[in-house]
């Protein structure tokens, strides 16, 4: 009787022999394995004939080593990856390798058998950039590959909503996964933990940066891919959307030489978008500006910009420090996250160079008390912030399907609004049946002038100061989603999301 050398949980390398079919033998599960720096075959008590009739025939004198279960799946993935890997080095696609229409690439998911077979990686890879091919068609933001109990999901973000884009089955969605981690250099054998990752890959001609996030959950692993922009497509201040009352007055902020310069918002509002295009504008080769982003979101060519990295100790604040000792004219900070970072970048501000950050509050003028519930003092913000620009993106109807719809009058007077026709979001092949598309942004763009360095010497908080601005003419997000009602640009719910209620 045969007594074979068995090993338990264990995480080996693969042996990669080209001399050897490798298909061939993953077909016949048959592994090949260094353990104790000498390669060996590896089997698995399941399929123990099957291997060991195939490794009779091959021409090579490895000990045999049985692996449990488990042990012996991780390794097959590690094999099928280095195949992949092989098979396809760069996704540098054409159009052989995308399927273009989402009816096709279904058809080929139901009809491709070969997807699930070891020998052939091809059909993934396929269906890996097929889903990048068609998340750039559609102008989607981030890609969700998602595994529930029974089936796998594909879901994009298109202007700011998350769409279903396709179901896959959930065997295919774990190599889809894989494949997705080989290509960001992830460790594809752990999926116990949480891993982020970064990956360029060229479709259609186009390079295309991506941010990726792969997180386990009780299912299974779910990733999401964040689509970055290259510096061509960060777009100028005039083609972002805001009025032109808005746009004049942030082009006489950005003027100055030293000051800070604020945008606010929530998560996904487009502030980085602004900040960047803000950077375009006034960059000429005579400044030097540096960024410090957490991650580097655009990659912008006459810009110098870091990368955090907690991990090294690399936080906005030590990046900050650095940066001041680099001789800068313009500075832009990703993000102020605590009173360290607050504090270095205001006493920058003052010691004269241009500063650009975030914050996340919901209005302009709320940036004045959380910066100071972050222990700021009075006379730092009044000397060094020069205004804060709040803003939100707000989906555009679609003008081939929009519907008038009658608003009630308590509405109506609610909301300020005059009477008159209101449109309603329907859904046509021409916005993919979202009823919109495309977004705009919307902001409110609180300068620090002198009434209200007035007011905060005076001890008034932060909606006091906003009721006073408003009655000086500054116009809110929620003035400018009545307007865009009013013009028939969006409909009452999507006024709604955005906040036309929060004034």
């Amino acid at each position: 009787m045969l007594h074979l050398n068995l090993l338990e949980n264990v995480d080996l390398e693969p042996h990669w022999n080209d001399e050897i079919d490798n298909k061939l033998a993953m077909k016949h599960e048959l592994l090949f394995a260094i353990v104790k720096d000498n390669p060996c075959a590896v089997v698995q008590k399941s399929s123990l004939a099957q291997a060991l009739n195939y490794f009779s025939k091959l021409n090579i004198d490895y000990p045999i080593v049985e692996l449990d279960e488990g042990s012996f799946e991780r390794l097959g993935h590690k094999f099928r990856e280095i195949q992949t890997g092989s098979d396809f080095e760069n996704v540098d696609t054409s159009s052989d390798d995308i399927i273009e229409v989402e009816s096709d690439l279904l058809d080929f998911i139901q009809n491709s058998q070969d997807l699930l077979s070891n020998e052939e990686s091809a059909p993934v890879v396929k269906l890996v950039n097929s889903l990048f091919f068609q998340a750039i068609k559609k102008g989607a933001s981030d890609i969700h590959i998602e595994t529930l109990e029974k089936k796998g999901e594909v879901r994009l973000r298109i202007n700011g909503a998350l769409k279903k884009h396709l179901d896959i089955d959930k065997n295919i969605t774990g190599l889809v996964i894989s494949r997705i981690k080989v290509i960001s250099n992830l460790d594809i054998s752990e999926k116990r933990v949480p891993q982020d990752g970064r990956t360029q890959v060229t479709i259609s001609g186009n390079s295309l940066d991506i941010r990726v996030s792969v997180l386990p959950t009780y299912h299974g692993e779910r990733v999401v891919m964040r689509l970055l922009m290259t510096s061509e497509s960060i777009p100028t201040l005039q083609t972002l959307g805001f009025t032109d009352d808005i746009t004049t007055d942030l082009n006489k902020l950005l003027t100055h030489p030293h000051g800070m310069i604020l945008v606010t918002g929530p998560t996904g509002s487009g502030k980085s978008t602004t900040l960047h295009a803000c950077l375009q504008h006034i960059a000429t080769p005579d400044k030097n500006i540096i960024t410090v982003e957490d991650p580097v979101e655009y990659n912008a060519e006459n810009v110098n910009q870091i990368q955090v990295n907690s991990k090294v100790g690399l936080t906005f604040a030590a990046g900050l420090r650095s940066i001041l000792r680099q001789d800068p004219d313009i500075i832009m900070v990703g993000e102020i996250r605590d009173a360290e970072t607050a504090d270095i970048s205001l006493r920058s501000a003052l010691t004269g160079h241009l500063m650009l950050s975030t914050l996340h509050t919901n209005d302009a003028t709320s940036a004045i008390s959380r910066l100071m519930d972050m222990g700021i003092e009075d006379f730092l913000l009044t000397s060094t912030l020069l205004g804060v620009l709040a803003q939100r993106l707000t989906r555009k109807l679609c003008n081939n399907c929009k519907k008038p719809t009658p608003l009630a009058p308590s509405l109506l007077k609610e909301l300020s609004l005059p009477e008159g026709v209101y449109f309603k979001a329907e859904g046509c092949t021409e916005c993919d049946f979202t009823g919109y598309k495309g977004r705009q942004a919307v902001g409110e763009l609180f300068i620090m002038n002198d009434s209200v360095k007035e007011m905060m010497q005076q001890g008034l908080n932060d909606h006091q100061i906003r009721a006073e601005v408003k009655k000086q003419g500054m116009r809110t997000i929620a003035d400018k989603l009545a307007d865009m009602m009013i013009a028939g640009e969006t409909s009452y719910e999507e006024a709604i999301r955005i906040g036309i209620m929060e004034d």
